[in-house]
């Protein structure tokens, strides 16, 4: 059982091909075991919209190839060279929850302290 579904993915997004759907509903099975394993508890609207994003990120925003996150590339006809530049050094094509999915799911980064001598007399 996935938090979404193939279906969700696509709206709002672009028209996934066959194979594209069937990659879809592997990855969203994936996302599942990944959100569980930091926010078991999180609400399940949450964990569905965490989901497609993720999703989204992996499969990518165009049918032309571009990976989604790149802000800057290049295309040459001559030699068939083609460059991107992702941002913030990210890859795609992976699962991976971002800063603002973390924060979605009410986990991320938190400042703390520990006082490792509480209690011991000095």
């Amino acid at each position: 059982m996935s938090y979404a579904t193939a279906a969700q993915v696509a709206a709002g997004f672009r028209t996934l091909t066959d194979s594209e759907k069937e990659l879809c509903t592997a990855l969203l099975k994936e996302a599942e075991l990944i959100i569980d394993a930091y926010a078991p508890d999180a609400d399940d609207d949450l964990k569905a919209v965490v989901s497609c994003r993720m999703v989204r990120r992996a499969i990518g925003a165009s049918d032309a190839g571009i990976p989604i996150g790149a802000n800057q590339g290049s295309m040459t006809a001559g030699p068939y060279t083609q460059s991107w530049t992702v941002a913030g050094g990210g890859t795609t094509g992976e699962l991976y929850l971002s800063k603002s999915d973390k924060h979605l799911l009410g986990v991320g980064n938190r400042i703390g302290v520990s006082n490792p001598y509480k209690g011991v007399l000095l």
